[in-house]
Parts: C-alpha cells; sequence; structure tokens
C-alpha cells in the first residue's frame, strides 16, 4: 500500500526537478530584522523573539508537466527558469524567507481529461520530492485539474493524505467557468473536511484582452487583481461562502481590488434590487464575508496594507512574495516597517497565521 509515509521515505533523498518561474510576469524599534552577512541566512526577529517567516505566494512549474502540455520553459516569463532547490533557498536566506508555499499558476484547465490528470500527477509528485527533501524550507499546494470536479475531489484527498500537500492552488475561474458554479462543490466540501487552504492566484480575464493591449502590461498589472476580484464576489454573491463556511480560501495580491472598495458591495442590492436574486439570501452583509477570506500582503506600500487590515483583519493577511517573480523582495521589511501594525500583528503576518493555516510546526 503507498502510504503517505512511505512516500516521504522514498522521496527524502531526492531533490525534485523543479524549475522556478517568473512565471506572468521599521516602524517600530522593537521590530527588526537582523542584518545579514553576505552568504549567511538573514533572521527575523519582533520584540527580540525569532520569528519563522512563511512566503505563502511563491511559485514554480515542473519541467515535465510543462513538457506534457507541448510547451516549453522559455515561454513562462523571465530569466533563470530552471533553479536548483540550493539556489532557490540562497535566495529565501537573503530575503529572509524561512518556508515557501509552492503553488503552480494552472495551465492544464483546458486540457482532456487523460493529459489533465497526468500533469496534476507528476506536479503533485514532485512538488511532494522537493518537501521531503527540504521539509524545513518548503511545503506546497496541490496542483487540481478543477474542469474535471469529481477528478479534482480525488486529487486534493490524494495530495493532501498521501503526499502532505498543505492544500490546494487554484486560478481565477476554470475554463470560463465560475467558481460559484455548483459543479464545483464537491470540490469546496472535499476542500472544507479536509481542514485545507486553497490559494487563489488569477489569470488576467480573457474576455477583456483586447482591452488590456498597449503599454504598460495591463493584462497583469489591472487583469490578475481583477481576476481576483470577480472570483472572491460570486463567492459571496451566489451564497457558495454561505453553504461552506469553513472553506479556507486564501487571495493574492491582496485579494485583488475588492478590499480597497468593499463596502460598494454592501449597498448594490439596496440601489438596484431587480439585479439581485430575492430567493438568494445571504447571511451576512458582503464585507463581512472578507473576515472569513485570508489574504496575501503583497500590496506594496504600508498605507495599502494598513488598508487591508483594517478592512479584513491582521489574524487574515499572511506574507506573498510573488517569488522569483520580482514584484517584492523585501516582504520582510514592508511587514516591519508599516507603522500601523503592534509587534504582535507583524509577526502574526510574517508567519504566525500562516504556521496555522498550512499546519506548518515547530
Amino acid at each position: 500500500m503507498n502510504t503517505r509515509r512511505a512516500f516521504i521515505n522514498k522521496a527524502a533523498g531526492t531533490v525534485a526537478a523543479v524549475a522556478f518561474t517568473r512565471c506572468g510576469l521599521l516602524g517600530a524599534a522593537s521590530a527588526q530584522a537582523q542584518t545579514r552577512p553576505s552568504g549567511r541566512r538573514r533572521e527575523v526577529t519582533v520584540r527580540g523573539r525569532r520569528v519563522r517567516t512563511i512566503d505563502v505566494h511563491a511559485h514554480c512549474v515542473i519541467p515535465e508537466a510543462v513538457a506534457l502540455m507541448g510547451r516549453k520553459l522559455d515561454q513562462f516569463r523571465g530569466p533563470g527558469m530552471a533553479i536548483v532547490a540550493e539556489d532557490r533557498i540562497g535566495e529565501m536566506d537573503q530575503q529572509g524567507i524561512d518556508v515557501e508555499a509552492l503553488s503552480i499558476n494552472p495551465f492544464w484547465y483546458e486540457a482532456d481529461r487523460d493529459r489533465a490528470g497526468q500533469v496534476v500527477k507528476i506536479q503533485n509528485e514532485k512538488l511532494a520530492e522537493l518537501c521531503a527533501a527540504h521539509p524545513d524550507r518548503f511545503v506546497a499546494f496541490a496542483s487540481l485539474a478543477l474542469q474535471f470536479p469529481d477528478l479534482a475531489v480525488q486529487q486534493l484527498e490524494e495530495g493532501v493524505k498521501k503526499l502532505g500537500l498543505r492544500g490546494a492552488a487554484i486560478g481565477g475561474s476554470v475554463a470560463g467557468a465560475e467558481f460559484a458554479d455548483p459543479k464545483f462543490n464537491p470540490v469546496w466540501a472535499k476542500a472544507e473536511e479536509l481542514g485545507v487552504l486553497l490559494f487563489i492566484h488569477p489569470q488576467s480575464p480573457p474576455e477583456i484582452a483586447q482591452r488590456l493591449k498597449g503599454n504598460g502590461w495591463l493584462s497583469n498589472v489591472i487583469g490578475n487583481p481583477l481576476d481576483t476580484t470577480i472570483a472572491i464576489q460570486h463567492l459571496i454573491f451566489e451564497g457558495t461562502l454561505d453553504r461552506f463556511p469553513g472553506l479556507k480560501i486564501c487571495a493574492a495580491h491582496g485579494g485583488g481590488y475588492l478590499p480597497s472598495y468593499a463596502p460598494r458591495s454592501d449597498n448594490g442590492c439596496r440601489v438596484a434590487p431587480e439585479e439581485c436574486d430575492s430567493s438568494r439570501s445571504l447571511k451576512k452583509k458582503p464585507t463581512e464575508y472578507l473576515r472569513q477570506l485570508y489574504f496575501d500582503s503583497l500590496v506594496f506600500t504600508a498605507e495599502a496594507l494598513r488598508h487591508l487590515a483594517a478592512e479584513v483583519g491582521t489574524s487574515q493577511i499572511v506574507m506573498g512574495t510573488d517569488h522569483p517573480i520580482p514584484w517584492q523582495n523585501k516582504a520582510v521589511d514592508h511587514i516591519l516597517h508599516t507603522p500601523s501594525l503592534s509587534d504582535a500583528e507583524r509577526a502574526a503576518i510574517l508567519g504566525d497565521n500562516a504556521a496555522k493555516l498550512l499546519g506548518i510546526k515547530g
């Protein structure tokens, strides 16, 4: 019988072939990060307490899976497509990141069942091997073939129970289908049953691709946060979060635009009741659902992080870098230097919140 223990023992001596990719391209004196001499690991402390820092938003791809989809590594944006684990760990040491939760942005949602199943199997097993070889530095999210919900349920259960993965990474929609579509309910039910985190990482909505052409990389700068915003709004307004109140969801890039303008959601049905389904009565105000979701800290400024915390609560924020995409290589300092945060809140966002969510012990 292939148990999780047997798999981990087998994998412990193996460093997985993983390509870390650029895919898709102090306020208080008591909070500090120790200066790291060249070649040594930066250790982060808050009021004298060593804090284990956990990055919940870090990417990679598996070369074998990329090839199986008929794609090439150079199609994933940025240099340094294949980096060995030691190189990635060296970059983490420089940034003061103790643990990365690895995820793979979905590029297989339009594949047929057999191919999607093979891609997910390769990715999940290789991620588990990497985590087993470096258990103090990496955990990972499972990939799922969400276009086939029954298969995704099996993949999630196997990924968590057999391979030791800590949840699943999903896109912002599935080949045009919103997550609030009832056909995905079995996946959310399984995630709720297992008590694991779903990490939403968006793609740019294809429906508005034409408008996002031109200068400024708008497909990513605007498109990705918009994709997350739409996904979360549907989960709220279609009643999915009422149906699965224990579902743990983390939204990348600070949750997109929703936390920045959340109160408008509370007033839409009041202003235009004809645009709302009167038979679908939410159990809470739309803005109240934000406080049961989780968000990464990738919002760039101290004021943006202060506002996010005010809207959702610091207990709902985890650190995110988008590593190795160079959006934010000073995520630790961003949190340490946000003056509105208390020391306890800094420690929570740097790693304590994520450790609870992902079951990281020690």
